[in-house]
């Protein structure tokens, strides 16, 4: 179901949290040979989902991450994230849409320095209009959520790789969007934090039903997931449809 409200898309609760039709995208290296990244892309992924994306180093996972967020305009095919058609949006309603219904985890945290743990969390919040008491509230309580109940007013450079990972955790998933991505998010930490961040990533898959979908290479990390996309040479070659273990996502798979 795709939904519009006035010039400005609205995501929809019902609809899958990302579908792929088609989806080409190709670019040319600064020597003029060109690169077929993506190749006829399609893609479906219910709300509710944990979904790894892995494949070797240029085979267009990232690529195909960064279409379906809607952070890349220039491709062929479609993309409809959470019920909404992106070639249809401008740059303010794809900015808007991204920030109401996607929530974002990196390798390298890409936590605010000058602010604190609380603040990083809360400020999502802010930015999509929800009053600051309101907005501290929730932070606070994401940030217990995620074990740092204790480090709200520590600023990044006082937290551990593995705590700083935590606070990007708690902001992506704070403001309840449809779909959280997460590119590589353990890429910088040592085998023991990537195990309690991906212990803690499932747990509130779990919890929350919110969607995942994780790119990595690291296959300790995919084995997370519960369904595996593997792509090479632009094109997803292997797709493991084991369904969510969520019992509410499993109904929705079997209505669909």
């Amino acid at each position: 179901m795709l939904r519009r409200f006035g010039k400005r898309a609205v995501p929809s609760p019902e609809a899958p949290a990302v579908e792929a039709c088609g989806l080409a995208k190709s670019y040319r290296r600064d020597d003029g040979e060109p690169v077929n990244a993506l190749r006829g892309i399609d893609l479906r992924i219910e709300r509710g989902e944990m979904v790894a994306i892995v494949g070797p180093s240029g085979c267009g996972k990232t690529t195909l991450l960064n279409c379906l967020a809607a952070l890349e305009r220039e491709y062929s095919g479609d993309v409809i994230l959470a019920g909404v058609r992106l070639r249809d949006l401008g740059d303010d309603d794809r900015a808007r849409l991204r920030a109401v219904a996607t929530g974002f985890i990196f390798q390298s945290f890409n936590l605010l320095p000058t602010l604190n743990a609380v603040e990083n969390v809360e400020m999502p919040l802010l930015i999509n209009g929800m009053r600051g008491r309101l907005a501290r509230r929730a932070a606070l309580e994401m940030l217990s959520s995620v074990g740092l109940e204790g480090r709200e007013g520590h600023r990044p450079s006082a937290l551990s790789g593995g705590q700083q990972q935590r606070v990007a955790i708690a902001r992506a998933l704070v403001h309840q969007p449809s779909i959280v991505w997460a590119d590589e998010p353990t890429g910088n930490l040592d085998s023991e934090s990537t195990a309690e961040i991906m212990t803690l990533i499932r747990q509130l898959n779990a919890d929350h039903e919110q969607t995942v979908v994780i790119v990595t290479h690291d296959v300790d990390v995919a084995a997370s997931a519960h369904r595996h996309i593997r792509m090479h040479d632009g094109r997803i070659v292997a797709d493991d449809q084991q369904p969510s273990r969520h019992p509410a996502v499993l109904e929705r798979l079997r209505e669909s």
